[in-house]
């Protein structure tokens, strides 16, 4: 993948340090302090031009939110976006995001072991040659990096437009022994769904009438115990 940047992208980040980071792996372990608070962490691994992190971060402002990107001209795409979204607050930097430049292969190079409770998987790549199956963000390997990385509460939370990498996902999901929940072969049927922040390549799908797939995977032990006293309470007689 390609990208054409403007000229002096590196610098402008740079000087963006209230919002960009541009290395990571200094703050594995301590990002709670970076945003100075102990709220929940919930991480984007490949967030494009960040328009879903962005406006995750705005909805709920009780949540640190951090956007991944291994581009630097995604990462600038993303910081003017999140900027001009907290703009009518009269905040310039937003108060519960940070951007990170990070290769989603060194994860546990940038975050340490349950520093994270919700890891969003957006559009990912699908990488549809068999050969490259490895590649694919929800391949066991890449599973087996998550759930070092996430919290007793920790999740998993999937959304694509392909039907081969969902299908292959829930293999994978299941495969690795993790419960899934909210699983969805057309989330905007009948109409936008709006309890779901859309992402650019999802607000373009949806608008040629493309379906959108979408899962949940339970990760933490804690999660899955609230979660099955949820289903206990719901078909309890």
């Amino acid at each position: 993948m390609r990208l054409r940047g403007r000229k002096g992208i590196r610098e402008s980040l740079e000087q963006q340090t209230d919002l960009v980071v541009l290395d990571p792996r200094k703050h594995k372990g301590q990002w709670s302090g970076l945003f100075g608070n102990d709220r929940p962490i919930y991480v984007e691994f490949g967030m494009g031009k960040g328009r879903f992190i962005s406006r995750m971060s705005h909805k709920y402002p009780e949540i640190n939110f951090i956007g991944v990107d291994m581009y630097d001209e995604l990462i600038r795409r993303a910081a003017e976006k999140a900027r001009n979204i907290w703009e009518p607050e009269g905040l310039e930097t937003p108060p519960n995001l940070k951007l990170a430049l990070a290769n989603i292969e060194y994860a546990e190079e940038v975050f340490a072991e349950g520093e994270l409770q919700r890891i969003y998987l957006n559009f990912s790549d699908p990488w549809p040659k068999t050969k490259h199956a490895r590649r694919r963000l929800t391949h066991p390997r890449f599973l087996d990096k998550y759930r070092g990385l996430l919290d007793g509460l920790g999740e998993i939370h999937l959304k694509t437009d392909s039907r081969s990498l969902f299908e292959f996902s829930l293999n994978s999901f299941a495969d690795f022994g993790l419960q899934m929940s909210n699983i969805s072969l057309d989330l905007h049927a009948g109409g936008i769904n709006e309890e779901h922040v859309m992402t650019e390549y999802e607000t373009k799908f949806v608008g040629q009438g493309v379906q959108i797939h979408r899962c949940e995977a339970i990760v933490g032990a804690d999660a899955l115990s609230r979660y099955q006293a949820s289903r206990l309470d719901k078909y309890r007689l």
